[in-house]
């Protein structure tokens, strides 16, 4: 991997069934001064609560914080996105929250905040696909990687749901293939 890449500034994260084991056992070997955002895009059930928040800041270096509309994205934090929303960049500095229609039967969905993403930071950022069992995600990859950005896929032999990771791999021209255990380290040498 390519760690002389010093201009990411953002990295966002697609999981589903699966995904929140890699996630804790990211957060707890992060470093605790990045240089950039990190946001959690995982598939909840419309009515759950805010206790994601509140488990991820008991592992996490960073601050973890659950997106509201019109907040602002800054870096060293860990953004979730809410249970029933979409989150869309207004720029690098906004974030917006959408109810519209679900995409691959989520909302949030894991495409349209990569999509969003890359039409924003381009180059900047890093799309990284984790466990789960749909198709959502495999698209926003494919347009990151259009727009010049990283792709990163879990690798599906480690993914308690291999679907989502084993399908972006037959589709995309990806960057790196991770392991659960390894991607804090590749995050934290960018």
């Amino acid at each position: 991997m390519d760690t002389t890449r010093t201009n990411i500034e953002l990295i966002v994260i697609g999981g589903s069934a699966g995904s929140l084991q890699v996630i804790l056992e990211m957060i707890k070997k992060l470093n605790e001064n990045l240089n950039f955002a990190i946001l959690l895009v995982v598939h909840r059930k419309a009515n759950s609560t805010n206790i994601l928040q509140t488990l991820l800041q008991q592992f996490s270096p960073m601050e973890v914080v659950e997106i509201e509309d019109k907040a602002e994205i800054v870096k060293n934090k860990l953004y979730i996105t809410p249970a029933d929303y979409h989150v869309l960049f207004e720029d690098k500095k906004t974030l917006s929250l959408d109810s519209s229609e679900k995409m691959n039967y989520s909302r949030p969905s894991i495409d349209v905040t990569f999509k969003s993403a890359a039409e924003i930071y381009g180059e900047n950022m890093i799309g990284v696909l984790l466990s789960g069992a749909n198709a959502d995600g495999v698209e926003g990859l494919c347009y990151i990687k259009r727009n010049k950005g990283k792709v990163w896929i879990q690798d599906p032999e480690t993914a308690e749901v291999n679907y989502m990771p084993k399908h972006a791999m037959d589709e995309i021209d990806y960057d790196l293939i991770i392991k659960p255990n390894n991607l804090a380290n590749f995050i934290n040498q960018l």
